[in-house]
């Protein structure tokens, strides 16, 4: 199979550790012991970009750098050069309390920004998430707050799931409203090669998919696109259309997952009925936002939602410890395919050559 291309092969190179730096010049200048000459600067920024990445960057980056740092419209610094042994200028704030990132974290703050990082950390080394180094470093770096090196906390985690690195690329490109020429590979190993406008990205059941809106020969449609199916990113030389009428943050509110079911369009009662061991973990943990106990007693679960291949799959999920009550339709396809696995399992006292 062939690895998933990044986008940002394909496109201008952002600046990358950019707060990273704004953070270890703005302590240079908040510096009144020293004198930091532009040289000095950029050999400051790069000795921690090395050891923390293995990169650096030139002295015209340092200057532009600078530059963003003086404009009134980003941080507004005060940044004064100063003559230096003749020849040299050394920069400095003209405020000595000056500080890009002056605000100042309680100490209960402090600890819940531990927490965080110690949670966030424990992704730390994992292929897909490397994403997150320069998230957890700039945290760490800019309030001076090291994680605990006891592991005392685990995650489900697969590090094994493809295309979770292109989450970046594909969460910039739909806020920078570019369209995308995406390479797609189903499971039967059919390839297409289609234009999608990307407007949300979702987790569910330990996948991430790419919801937008999918060019096509009669028309565009919503689609949602598995991240470990993509083999391909590219940018694609088309305008991009808008999303002007879904709202994500209601949009899979009456599904579970993400599949719309288009022969369902509006939500359904579905009465579920558990058995005593299985139903208090049920209400515990529940199956949609919408869950209500319908009757305790009973113990009959209550859903409002757009059946769907996602929900099918989690009442499978429970075994002979679920029943269908309702929708009538519903119980119907779940018995059929019941049936269905019965009759595969028929000859389980016997192969299916007749012997014992």
């Amino acid at each position: 199979m062939v690895s998933p291309t990044p986008l940002s092969q394909y496109t201008m190179p952002t600046t990358k550790n950019a707060l990273l730096r704004y953070q270890i010049l703005d302590r240079c200048f908040s510096d009144f012991h020293r004198k930091y000459t532009i040289d000095d600067l950029m050999d400051k920024v790069n000795d921690v970009l090395m050891d923390m990445y293995g990169t650096q960057v030139s002295l015209r980056q340092i200057r532009e750098d600078i530059k963003y740092m003086k404009d009134r419209l980003t941080y507004n610094a005060p940044i004064e050069s100063h003559p230096y042994d003749g020849r040299k200028c050394y920069y400095r704030y003209a405020v000595p309390d000056f500080s890009i990132f002056n605000n100042a974290l309680s100490v209960e703050e402090v600890a819940s920004l531990r927490l965080t990082i110690d949670m966030l950390g424990r992704f730390r080394g994992v292929p897909t998430n490397a994403w997150l180094e320069d998230v957890i470093s700039n945290l760490e770096f800019r309030f001076g707050v090291r994680p605990n090196t006891e592991n005392v906390v685990s995650f489900d985690c697969n590090d094994r799931l493809k295309g979770t690195e292109l989450l970046g690329d594909l969460i910039n490109a739909a806020l920078d409203h570019r369209p995308l020429r995406v390479l797609y590979r189903t499971f039967a190993g059919q390839e297409r090669t289609t234009v999608i406008h990307p407007y949300h990205v979702k987790q569910f059941n330990g996948r991430w998919f790419l919801i937008g809106l999918q060019e096509g020969l009669h028309g565009n449609y919503l689609t949602n696109k598995a991240l470990d199916r993509i083999v391909h990113l590219s940018p694609a030389d088309v305008p991009f259309i808008s999303n002007t009428s879904i709202d994500f943050s209601t949009y899979f509110r009456d599904i579970l997952g993400v599949t719309l079911p288009d022969d369902h369009p509006v939500p359904e009662e579905v009465l579920l009925k558990f058995d005593a061991a299985r139903f208090p973990y049920v209400v515990n943990k529940p199956i949609h936002p919408s869950q209500q106990t319908a009757d305790e007693q009973e113990h009959i679960i209550r859903l409002t939602v757009r059946p769907n291949k996602e929900l099918e799959a989690r009442i499978f999920s429970y075994g002979n410890q679920v029943e269908v009550l309702k929708p009538a339709w519903l119980r119907r396809q779940i018995a059929e395919k019941l049936r269905e696995i019965v009759n595969k399992y028929a000859c389980v006292q016997e192969d299916c050559n007749g012997r014992a």
